[in-house]
């Protein structure tokens, strides 16, 4: 860890729990249960350490809560732009995969995809976008429709803690900057 990571983590530790769940809450869409329960766990040594806290939060948690935290992110490429609970960074992550520009042609088998999915599993295709494309994207909808509903959402929550690092590394890079 650098000096400026260790003021920076020095700076997240000390926060109040309210202020750590509001800069921290939105690493997990839709789901700051996992920033109020790590809140309590600091301090953290870096950022590895609390991102592995928070996916181990999100491993122990129940059935219900794993299924409700991949059923709070939005389908791929169907509601850019319409759904009003899409949060910018889902927005932002999506457009960097270019689902905000698809041809007529690539957004029905987006849609396609996205239903046969829903209808086999009961929850939202999740992949961590920014480390993907539309090709790879399709690639892994058509794949993974095959997997068993435990598979599955062991894949999705795996997605989930790639997304959740690419964005505490975009939130500490912020509060870097206003340091």
């Amino acid at each position: 860890m650098t000096p400026r990571t260790t003021d920076i983590m020095d700076r997240v530790n000390t926060l109040d729990a309210e202020g750590f769940v509001t800069l921290f809450g939105p690493l997990f869409e839709h789901s700051p249960w996992v920033a109020e329960r790590a809140a309590s766990l600091r301090p953290f040594a870096g950022p590895e350490a609390m991102l592995a806290t928070m996916k181990a939060l999100v491993d122990g948690a129940t059935e219900a809560e794993k299924l409700a935290l991949v059923r709070a992110h939005p389908e791929l490429a169907r509601r850019a732009g319409l759904d009003p609970t899409l949060t910018q960074a889902s927005a932002t992550e999506q457009a960097s995969a270019g689902l905000d520009r698809l041809s007529t042609q690539e957004y029905g088998r987006f849609n396609q995809l996205n239903d046969a999915y829903a209808a086999r599993f009961a929850m939202p295709f999740v992949i961590c976008v920014r480390l993907s494309d539309k090709a790879f994207i399709l690639s892994e909808m058509e794949r993974r429709v095959a997997h068993t509903p435990e598979q599955e959402l062991d894949t999705a929550l795996v997605e989930i803690g790639k997304i959740a690092g690419l964005r505490l590394v975009d939130i500490l890079a912020k509060l870097e900057r206003t340091a």
